[in-house]
């Protein structure tokens, strides 16, 4: 097994390339495609389709379909979230529609009102949050 691959290593540990970033106090209305890594620290409202892995800070939102290829969610969401493979939900995340990925762990005190699927079939992971995203 790779580091990369290995269990015990967070997702958000994981973040290679550099990524695109929608800083804290920015606004985007519109559609947001991104061919790789995107970190949210604003506001979204739009349809999202990230190529790579997407981190939403903890007083980030985003209002639309939210697609990405793995995902670390501190912030909100009010719309799907479609993730292909590991996703980690935050202790500060609240989500309200539903969520799919093959893998997902969710930090205690995070809000989910939606279906969650797991591809996989694997159970829900549930940890403590043990730092801040």
């Amino acid at each position: 097994m790779s580091e990369n691959d290995s269990p015990r290593r967070r997702l958000l540990d994981q973040f290679a390339s550099t990524p695109t970033y929608i800083a804290e106090g920015c606004r985007i209305t519109g559609d947001v495609e991104a061919p790789g890594a995107l970190v949210v620290g604003g506001s979204v409202r739009g349809d999202g389709d990230v190529k790579g892995p997407l981190n939403m800070a903890s007083g980030a939102s985003w209002e639309g379909q939210v697609r990405a290829q793995r995902a670390v969610i501190a912030g909100r969401i009010n719309g799907s979230l479609s993730v292909v493979d590991k996703l980690e939900i935050g202790a500060t995340a609240v989500i309200r529609g539903r969520v799919s990925a093959r893998s997902v762990a969710i930090a205690k005190g995070a809000v989910i009102e939606g279906e969650v699927t797991v591809t996989s079939g694997e159970a829900v992971l549930s940890f403590d949050e043990k730092r801040i995203v």
